[in-house]
């Protein structure tokens, strides 16, 4: 049996990053949900407020024998843009923004050594939120497999395929 990992990013729309993330060899889930935050049961509609404080967040489960930390999170810094404060895109809100939640210290040690190795990358400065991981909210069911449901939704054709086809380009 493998053991298993979690850890929630968050990086712009959890619909983007969640099809992103399960394509990953050794992701085994990605669950869109809510974290960051001061509300209790917060919903997509009270989240897209900005009131919450909380983000849009994928829960990853992850196997570290097929894929490590340090190399799980090198895609996650690819796969949006850590340097923008409170956006991807044309999402735009504390909602949407670059953070990343641990479980216990010594992973927050090695998110930090990752961040400091993804800062090489980038000309401005990255801005993701580092923090321990306080409680993760499940999204409503409709968010869960999103692209996967409404591939020919605009915003799933104009942003996530793109993504995903540049993300296949790279592996």
């Amino acid at each position: 049996m493998a053991k298993t990992e979690t850890i929630v990013l968050g990086g712009g729309c959890f619909w983007c990053l969640e099809a992103l993330l399960k394509t990953i060899t050794g992701v085994s889930r990605a669950a869109p949900g809510y974290a960051g935050g001061t509300v209790d049961n917060p919903t997509y509609e009270s989240v897209s407020t900005g009131k919450t404080g909380h983000a849009e967040v994928v829960k990853v489960e992850f196997d570290p024998d097929q894929i490590s930390l340090p190399d799980l999170l090198a895609v996650f810094f690819e796969i949006h843009d850590p340097t923008t404060l409170n956006r991807q895109g044309n999402d735009v809100g504390t909602q949407y923004r670059s953070i990343i939640l641990y479980n216990h210290e010594n992973q927050g040690t090695v998110v930090r050594r990752a961040l400091a190795a993804a800062q090489t990358n980038f000309s401005a400065p990255i801005v993701t939120e580092v923090k321990k991981l306080d409680k993760f909210w499940p999204a409503e069911n409709y968010h869960v497999d999103y692209f996967a449901k409404n591939k020919n939704q605009p915003y799933c054709r104009l942003v996530i395929a793109p993504k995903l086809a540049k993300l296949k380009e790279t592996k």
